[in-house]
C-alpha cells in the first residue's frame, strides 16, 4: 500500500507456491539486503487467501488527512521469484540505492515558476509585455532542490467542490479578495481558513453561470458543436470552470503577476490553465485548435500593433469558430464614465477592433448588451477574392501554422486549407462532441500527420483503453472519482491516455514535446481534448503543485541525449502535488536509473511488469510523492504554542 492505493503485481494466484515461499521467508529471514519487514503490499501478496482478506478488511480504514501525514522511512527489499517458482509473471522490486536525499529548497521558492521568474523578467523589454513571456534559467541557474509546499498545505477539495472552494494555506494570498471585492472573484472565509469562489467577474456581476447563459442565447453552446475554448486573460478562470458543466473544455491563461496568482487559483480549483501572455511569440497551441475564444475585460490591446494579437487568435481559432468580447470598448456609450475614459478614445478603440476583424474576414454576428461576437469564416475562398480587391490583409507565405514554440508572431493572415467550393469547411468538418473523441480526426483523414493513418489511430485508441485498464488494476484509485482531478501526459502522441479516461471527472493536459518527429497536437484538439507544446529540458509554464497525476510514456528516452534526467524529475516534483501519483513507461534500464533518482527525492515507487507480461524490456514505474511541507515559520509556532 503506497499512500492509500494498492499496487497489484501481475502474479497468477498459485497459492500453494506463494504460501510455501511466505513460510520459507518467515522462517529463514535470509533477505541479505535488509532485515526489515517485507513491504505491506508484498505481505498481502504472499499471505494465504484468508489472511489477505483479513488484511484487506483492516486496510479499508481511511488514511489520515494530509495535514497529519509526515515523511516516513521506507524499506529496501529485493525479491526475485524466478528461482522459487516457474510462474511466467514476476514482480521485481528494485533495491533502493543508498543515495543522499535531494535537499528541499528554501520556503521562498514555494511558488517558484522558473521560466516566469519575477526577478529574471525585469531584465527584459517591458514593451508589449515581452518581459512576461517565457525566459528560462540557464543550466547553471537551475535549482537542484525540491520545491516545498507551504506549511499547513492540505489535500485539495475534490471536484466539483473544488470549483468553489480552496484551502487558504495552499494559496496564501488575500490580494484579490481586496482588489476584486466588488467583482466578487474571491471571498476569504477566515473562520474556516479557506477561499470561496462565487463565480463573479468584472463583466458578469450575476455570476459566470448567468453570463454563459447570456452567451448561449446568442450562439449555440449545446449540441456538441462547441467543445474547445480558449480564455485570454482568464483571471481565476470562472468562465472556464462553469463551461465544464456544459461539456466545453477551456484552456485558460493569464500572465504571472508580481503578487496576484490568478492562474494558481484556477489550477487549485481544478480548472485547466497555464501561465501565458500574448506578446511577441505565438501561443503554444496549433492552428485551428479552438471552437471559441473569449476575452472579458482582458486588457489586451486588440486593435493595436497592426492587429497582430487578434491575428494570433485567428490562427488558433477553428474555421467557423467564434470570438467573444465583453468589457471595454463594448457598450462604451453606456459605461464610458465608469471606465474613466473619453468617448472619443473608446470609440476609436472599437473602430480599430472592427477594422482588424474585417481584415481577417470575420463576420460580426451580434452586439447585444455587454457582449459582442464575431465568427471566423469556414474557408478562405471569399477572403481570397477580397484580398484581390485590397479588402483583407495579406496571407502568410508558406510556413507551418502549427509551429508555435518560441515562434515570432505574424501580422499576416494564416491561410486555411484549400477547399473546392464555398460550402466546404477548410481542413474538414468535425464531428460533434462526444462522437468527436473517437471519430477519425480530419488531419489524419487528409494524411497531413506524418506516419499516422486511420488504422494507426484506431489501433492506438484500443491500445490505450487496454493500458489504462491495466493502470487501474495496479493503482485502484485511478478509477475512483475524486482521487485525481488535474492530470498531465508528458508525451501524449494522439491523446489516447486522456481519451481512455474521459468518463472520469478529470482533465488531462496533453503535452506534445517539440522534439517529437510528428506534430500531433492538432489531432488532439480535433478529438475535443486540450494540450500544449513543451520542451522538457525547460520548466513548464505552471505553478508548483499543479497536477494530481503525471503520466510519462517514453519521455525520458526522448530526452536522453538532450538534458539531464534529474532536472526533468525535479520539474515533475515541482509541479506534482503532495501525495500525487506518477506513472512512467520506459525500458527497464531507463527505469532503474529513474528509480535511483526518485528514491533520492524520497518518492515511494515500485517497478511492475508490462501489461502484456514480463518478457518485454518495457516496464512501468508507479510512484507517489510523499506529503511534506516547509516547516512552520517562527511566528506561526509561537502562535500555536
Amino acid at each position: 500500500i503506497i499512500h492509500g492505493f494498492q499496487l497489484r503485481p501481475s502474479i497468477p494466484p498459485n497459492l500453494q507456491a506463494l504460501q510455501a515461499l511466505s513460510l520459507s521467508l518467515e522462517k529463514t529471514q535470509r533477505l541479505h539486503l535488509t532485515r526489515r519487514p517485507l513491504p505491506l503490499h508484498l505481505l498481502l501478496l504472499l499471505r494465504p487467501l484468508a489472511t489477505r482478506r483479513h488484511l484487506h478488511a483492516h486496510l479499508q480504514t481511511p488514511c489520515k488527512s494530509s495535514n497529519q501525514i509526515r515523511p516516513a522511512t521506507t524499506t529496501s527489499t529485493t525479491l526475485d521469484f524466478s528461482s522459487t517458482t516457474p510462474q511466467p509473471h514476476r514482480l521485481h522490486v528494485i533495491a533502493r540505492r543508498q543515495t543522499q536525499s535531494v535537499p528541499s529548497c528554501d520556503l521562498k521558492f514555494s511558488e517558484y515558476t522558473p521560466c516566469e521568474d519575477a526577478k529574471r523578467s525585469l531584465k527584459f523589454d517591458r514593451d508589449r509585455l515581452i518581459y512576461r513571456e517565457r525566459h528560462c534559467p540557464e543550466k547553471n541557474e537551475l535549482l537542484k532542490c525540491r520545491v516545498p509546499a507551504p506549511h499547513g498545505y492540505k489535500t485539495v477539495f475534490s471536484w466539483p467542490m473544488s470549483r468553489d472552494l480552496a484551502w487558504y494555506a495552499n494559496v496564501p494570498h488575500k490580494e484579490l479578495t481586496v482588489e476584486k471585492a466588488v467583482q466578487n472573484w474571491i471571498i476569504y472565509e477566515g473562520d474556516r481558513n479557506r477561499l470561496r469562489f462565487p463565480g463573479g467577474g468584472t463583466m458578469f456581476p450575476n455570476g459566470a453561470d448567468a453570463y454563459i447563459d447570456d452567451i448561449g442565447k446568442l450562439i449555440n453552446l449545446k449540441g456538441g458543436s462547441i467543445r474547445t475554448a480558449i480564455d485570454t486573460g482568464c483571471g481565476v478562470a470562472s468562465w472556464g470552470a462553469y463551461l465544464l458543466s456544459r461539456n466545453i473544455l477551456t484552456m485558460s491563461f493569464a500572465p504571472r503577476d508580481t503578487h496576484v496568482s490568478q492562474v494558481q487559483f484556477a489550477l487549485e480549483r481544478g480548472v485547466p490553465a497555464l501561465i501565458g501572455v500574448i506578446a511577441s511569440k505565438r501561443l503554444p497551441y496549433p492552428s485551428r485548435a479552438f471552437d471559441m475564444a473569449h476575452c472579458s475585460r482582458c486588457l489586451i490591446p486588440w486593435g493595436q500593433h497592426d492587429g497582430v494579437y487578434l491575428t494570433e487568435v485567428d490562427r488558433v481559432l477553428r474555421p467557423g469558430g467564434y470570438w467573444i468580447l465583453s468589457g471595454p470598448p463594448i457598450r462604451w456609450q453606456k459605461y464610458w464614465k465608469g471606465w474613466e475614459r473619453t468617448k472619443e478614445d473608446l470609440n476609436a478603440e472599437q473602430t480599430s477592433i472592427e477594422d482588424v476583424a474585417k481584415s481577417l474576414c470575420w463576420k460580426k454576428l451580434v452586439e447585444k448588451d455587454d457582449i459582442a461576437i464575431w465568427q471566423k469564416p469556414t474557408n478562405h475562398l471569399t477572403c481570397q477574392n477580397n484580398r484581390k480587391l485590397g479588402k483583407s490583409r495579406n496571407f502568410c507565405p508558406a510556413n507551418d501554422p502549427d509551429k508555435a514554440w518560441y515562434t515570432k508572431l505574424d501580422n499576416c493572415l494564416t491561410p486555411l486549407p484549400e477547399v473546392a467550393d464555398n460550402e466546404q469547411v477548410a481542413g474538414g468538418k468535425l464531428a460533434k462532441w462526444p462522437q468527436r473523441l473517437n471519430a477519425i480526426p480530419p488531419r489524419i483523414n487528409k494524411g497531413t500527420v506524418k506516419g499516422v493513418t486511420a488504422e494507426v489511430f484506431k489501433q492506438d485508441s484500443e491500445l490505450w483503453k487496454k493500458r489504462v485498464s491495466y493502470y487501474k488494476s495496479v493503482n485502484n484509485q485511478l478509477g475512483n472519482p475524486g482521487r485525481y482531478r488535474n492530470l498531465l501526459d508528458m508525451n501524449a502522441y494522439l491523446g489516447g491516455f486522456a481519451a481512455a479516461l474521459v468518463d472520469l471527472p478529470v482533465w488531462v493536459m496533453n503535452v506534445v514535446p517539440v522534439d517529437v518527429k510528428a506534430n500531433t497536437l492538432g489531432v488532439i484538439y480535433e478529438r475535443g481534448l486540450i494540450g500544449t507544446y513543451q520542451n522538457w529540458c525547460e520548466a513548464m509554464s505552471t505553478y508548483p503543485r499543479t497536477y494530481d497525476l503525471i503520466h510519462a510514456d517514453s519521455a525520458f528516452t526522448l530526452y536522453e541525449d538532450r538534458c539531464e534526467m534529474d532536472d526533468i524529475l525535479l520539474e515533475m516534483d515541482r509541479i506534482l502535488r503532495p501525495e500525487g501519483s506518477v506513472i512512467i513507461r520506459e525500458d527497464v534500464d531507463m527505469l532503474v536509473k529513474i528509480k535511483s533518482i526518485i528514491d533520492a527525492m524520497e518518492w515511494d515507487s515500485q517497478i511492475v511488469d508490462h501489461e502484456d507480461g514480463p518478457h518485454g524490456r518495457e516496464k512501468l514505474l508507479f510512484a507517489v510523492k510523499k506529503y511534506w511541507t516547509a516547516p512552520a515559520a517562527p511566528e506561526d509556532e509561537e502562535a500555536s504554542s
